[in-house]
């Protein structure tokens, strides 16, 4: 199993009011130029949140929600300075209540 790290919030706060593109295209741009691979996925509405053991995140956050989600801690850590008010968590998976971490609930 791997231990995936996100920040999570609603949709209208995370992608209208706060400048989240930004911060992820400056991420990227440092991981092109470092050599490093993309290891952070935006999921709209995450089924993570389904999980009984997410259910608390899934009851402070206002709905449809949005996660960043990554492998790494340092890139959520950086994510949650930039952003402060979000909720900040972790989980394992793939596991039999979260069998696909960057699942999401909303039709593309």
């Amino acid at each position: 199993m791997t231990t995936y790290h996100f920040i999570l919030a609603s949709e209208k706060f995370l992608l209208q009011e706060e400048p989240l593109d930004e911060s992820l295209r400056e991420r990227t741009r440092h991981y092109a130029e470092t050599g490093k691979e993309i290891d952070f996925w935006l999921v709209r509405e995450p089924a993570f949140l389904e999980a009984a053991e997410m259910s608390e995140f899934k009851a402070k956050c206002p709905r449809p929600a949005v996660a960043v989600i990554s492998t790494n801690p340092q890139m959520i850590t950086w994510l949650k300075l930039r952003h402060e008010y979000v909720l900040v968590g972790q989980f394992e998976a793939p596991s039999a209540t979260i069998p696909d971490p960057l699942a999401s609930l909303s039709a593309v």
